[in-house]
């Protein structure tokens, strides 16, 4: 078995851990295998994209999401470590409005999948993170929507001390009362 794979508080939103084998020497792992994903994981799931970002200790990327041609995403750090949250944003879902977060980081090797419909960000907690995740979609400038991370109705209770480092479309988010949801 080379993944393990733990329950979230949200059924679709899953913990993968994969089976690293270490010695002396380093250590050797799958990060992703079709089959055992399909299996494990969640069936059916296509990706077309990788995508590779770095950010210093304080930034806080998110919460993102697309309208239209939703993705999920497969996280992991391969650098550093971060506090990764997802909102639902699906409103027929019993959980919508609802956060759940998990510490990811090159050591503990965890991988966040996000299934479409979620809103995802997290804040960097060491510098020189580096996040590799991948996508069921392509990026869509046009159908790209942000939560904004501080919003109280969702309560995120992010690791931060003061106010995070933010991109501008980041700091002008809208609040979930006034966000684009899915059905």
């Amino acid at each position: 078995m080379a993944i393990q794979v733990t329950a979230t508080a949200f059924l679709e939103v899953k913990i993968v851990e994969p089976k690293v084998f270490g010695d002396a020497r380093g250590f050797f792992f799958e990060s992703f295998n079709a089959r055992e994903f399909a299996e494990k994981v969640e069936a059916g799931v296509e990706f077309v994209q990788d995508n590779h970002s770095c950010s210093s200790k304080g930034v806080l990327r998110g919460l993102h999401y697309q309208i239209g041609h939703p993705q999920g995403k497969l996280v992991r750090v391969v650098a550093g470590k971060i506090f990764d949250v997802v909102v639902d944003l699906r409103r027929s879902s019993a959980t919508f409005g609802r956060w759940y977060g998990v510490e990811l980081s090159a050591e503990n090797k965890r991988q966040l999948w996000v299934p479409a419909g979620f809103a995802h960000g997290f804040v960097s907690l060491a510098d020189g993170t580096e996040l590799l995740y991948k996508t069921t979609d392509f990026w869509y400038p046009e159908h790209e929507r942000t939560l904004l991370w501080s919003d109280p109705a969702i309560g995120i209770e992010w690791p931060v001390d003061g106010e995070p480092l933010l991109a501008g479309k980041d700091a002008d988010a809208v609040p979930l009362a006034a966000a684009e949801a899915f059905e």
